[in-house]
Formats: structure tokens, C-alpha cells, sequence
């Protein structure tokens, strides 16, 4: 990974209902826009993000998403409202920072619920968006999120029964989902940390199988942080992020003459490759890339295939330049 580096450039973008989206712009100011869009929903961008990219040819932007990171309200604080919080606010909020950076058009770069994210928002303005690079492929279809949230625990039956018991008994054979985002906003706080706890012990079983990745990467939070990304994700999740289903898929078509990079680990359990393998089949310009090695936190062949994807786009780029 390129070395660390700080933004020259950042601030609060008002979005006209209430919420302050923090971003941040780190790099050559004449370099190839990227926006870096992470995952959770609710994890916030992290530092780490901006070095995937050479600084010498990216203009690297970051942004965190409704009501997580640095931007304001925040969903730590029970008493903020998560209504308007939905993944056509999220692409309405991407494209007024665009306008709002003066940029033309932008490669996506993002994983989980990022990739999510991007091809709603490429799918709604594929002018904006001139290249993507994907890991962890994911277009939460109800499906998916069945998959994650139940089928899974087939392979975790004991973590699965204390996800499952979490909730009030009267709610075990209903919407779990929906039970755990009342929960996390429960007046008693005690009510509020425990469903908190027992969401991302779950989400921890789940990528614990990965040898190569990192362990307990969803609990690993300060306390505020916690409990706002399991907000949004129940709060995204029992809604099935407001999307038709399988809308993403169906809509490939709209990503045509747009280069894309697909990245995934063979051992993602939460995730499976069958996601990327479909969205690679219905988008002509798009390249599988399955990394042997990795699941859905990653790993060190992960990374090397991101920073090559990247860094492939970011000399064509260089390149163009140097012929005008």
C-alpha cells in the first residue's frame, strides 16, 4: 500500500435535511477523481482507504455516509432520527458532492455495502462515473441479507441461537432484523448495548472462519461508533435498503462502456462469489477477479489485486494526460 497520507482539503457538505456529510480530499488536486465508499452501512471511511491509491495520480475523495464517522447527527446518539437515512438519500448525497468538488466524472472505489452503494448510484448517473473497482460484491437483495442474517447459521449453529435469542421470544420466528433496530434504539441504554453486542457477535462468527483476514473487525469500535453502525445496518437491513428486488442486477445493463473490476474472496461465507459471478455475467465491461486466498475481510493477495486494479486505471489516466 502507498504510504500514509493526510487530506489537503475537507469539510461538512449540508445536504438540505438536517444532515452535515463529512468529506475529505487527499492527493494531487489535478489528479483522476476516485471516491472512496465504504462499506457497513454506518462503518465510516477510514484512513487506511486512502492508501490503496498512488497520491501522485489520484485525486482521492472520502466521504462518511448519513449519521456515521464524522458526519452529523450522529446515529451513537439514540435520540437521532434515522428517517432520513436510505440508499437514495446516500446516491443523492454523492452526487451533490460531486457538483459540490467540481468534478466532471469520478472512478468508485468500495467493498460490501459500498459496492451496493455504487452501483445504485452508477446505475442512476453512469455519465458521473468513468471507472469501478469492487470487493466483496454485494447487491443486498433480500436474499442476501436472508442468507447473512439466517442461512449462515447452518455453519454457526450455537452463534446463530444467540443471535436469535437477542430478541424477545415473541419476536424469534419473526423479523429479526426489524426486532434488533428497535432494540438498539430503546430508551434504557443497558437494552441499547446488549442488542449492540449481540449483533456483532454474530457478525464477528460469521467472517471468523477467515485465516487471512481480520478477526472481530465488526466489534472492534469505540462504544458510539458500535451502536450507530449496528443502527443503520438494522435500520438498512430490515428495510432491504429500499431497493426492488434484485433492481441492481436487472439494471446492469445501465453500467455499459463502464471498466470494472470485480474483486472477491472465494471463502466469503457472508457474501458468497455467486453475487460477483452474476453481476460479472450481466455487465459486459466488467472483470471477475476471485482471490483464492481471501473471504470477506480481505487479505494481503486481496489488497495487491486492489492496488493493481487501481493502479491500472491510474495510469491510463496518467497516460491520457500526457497525450493531450
Amino acid at each position: 500500500m502507498y504510504p500514509p497520507i493526510e487530506p489537503h482539503d475537507h469539510g461538512h457538505l449540508h445536504t438540505g435535511d438536517g444532515h452535515l456529510v463529512y468529506w475529505e480530499v487527499c492527493g494531487n488536486p489535478e489528479g483522476k477523481p476516485a471516491l472512496v465508499v465504504h462499506g457497513g452501512p454506518g462503518s465510516g471511511c477510514r484512513p487506511g482507504q486512502r492508501r490503496v491509491f498512488d497520491p501522485e495520480r489520484y485525486r482521492i475523495i472520502l466521504f462518511d455516509q448519513r449519521n456515521c464517522g464524522r458526519s452529523l447527527p450522529h446515529a451513537g446518539d439514540p435520540a437521532t432520527d434515522l428517517t432520513t437515512n436510505t440508499t437514495h438519500h446516500l446516491v443523492a448525497d454523492m452526487e451533490r458532492l460531486r457538483e459540490h468538488l467540481g468534478v466532471d466524472r469520478w472512478l468508485l472505489y468500495g467493498g460490501s455495502w459500498g459496492s451496493t452503494l455504487m452501483l445504485a448510484y452508477a446505475e442512476a448517473h453512469p455519465a458521473r462515473v468513468s471507472e469501478m473497482v469492487f470487493t466483496g460484491v454485494t447487491m443486498t437483495r433480500r436474499s442476501e441479507i436472508d442468507w447473512l442474517y439466517r442461512g449462515v447459521g447452518r455453519f454457526f449453529p450455537e452463534q446463530w441461537l444467540r443471535f436469535r435469542e437477542g430478541v424477545p421470544e415473541a419476536e424469534r420466528d419473526g423479523d429479526l432484523l426489524a426486532a434488533y433496530a428497535r432494540l438498539v434504539s430503546d430508551p434504557d441504554p443497558a437494552v441499547r448495548a446488549k442488542a449492540a453486542h449481540d449483533w456483532v457477535a454474530w457478525e464477528d462468527a460469521v467472517i471468523s472462519l477467515e485465516v487471512n483476514g481480520k478477526p472481530n473487525a465488526y466489534s472492534d469500535r469505540p462504544p458510539a461508533a458500535l451502536l450507530a453502525f449496528v443502527r443503520i445496518c438494522s435500520h438498512y437491513f430490515s428495510n432491504a435498503a429500499w431497493l426492488e428486488e434484485g433492481v441492481l442486477l436487472r439494471n446492469a445493463h445501465k453500467l455499459a462502456g463502464i471498466p470494472g473490476v470485480l474483486i472477491h474472496g472465494r471463502f466469503d461465507v457472508g457474501g458468497p462469489l455467486e453475487n460477483a459471478w452474476q453481476l460479472a455475467r450481466a455487465w459486459p465491461d466488467a472483470r471477475l477477479v476471485v482471490v483464492d486466498d481471501s473471504g470477506h475481510t480481505g487479505s494481503d493477495t486481496m489488497r495487491k489485486e486492489v492496488l493493481a486494479a487501481l493502479d491500472g486505471f491510474g495510469s491510463r489516466h496518467g497516460q491520457a494526460i500526457r497525450d493531450l
